[in-house]
């Protein structure tokens, strides 16, 4: 999970999209334990209930979901729950492409020549 402080967006929208993408990429499974609150303010020194904010939005989707006595798990169904939230900002990112794309005159096949030779840098090991 990453944590920028000079970032815009609230520290709490943070951790919790730090979460959902440790999610997506495998660092946290399904119907296992994730990170606590603690955990969570000790790695970024923040305050504690910043974190539990960040968690609990995630609480409130169904991403989360408290196990007594044993912390905050990672729900059945986070992954594609992840997914159907945020596949939204991905069609109005592209719009917005396509309309940028419009003005300064490149074709529709030039953009797809463009996205495809776009190189997506490889996953960090985690280990």
């Amino acid at each position: 999970m990453k944590f920028d402080p000079a970032d815009i967006k609230p520290i709490y929208i943070q951790i919790a999209e730090g979460i959902e993408d440790d999610i997506l990429n495998g660092l946290l499974e399904e119907e296992k334990e994730c990170y606590s609150q603690y955990e969570i303010s000790r790695m970024f020194n923040i305050n504690p209930a910043t974190a539990a904010k960040g968690i609990n939005l995630l609480v409130q989707e169904g991403i989360l979901y408290k196990v007594r006595g044993l912390g905050m798990h990672v729900s059945k169904g986070a992954k594609a729950m992840i997914r159907a939230k945020r596949r939204p900002a991905i069609a109005e990112s592209l719009r917005q492409l396509v309309l940028e794309a419009e003005r300064l005159g490149i074709s529709k096949d030039e953009l797809i020549h463009m996205i495809q030779e776009t190189t997506i840098p490889e996953k960090e090991d985690p280990s």
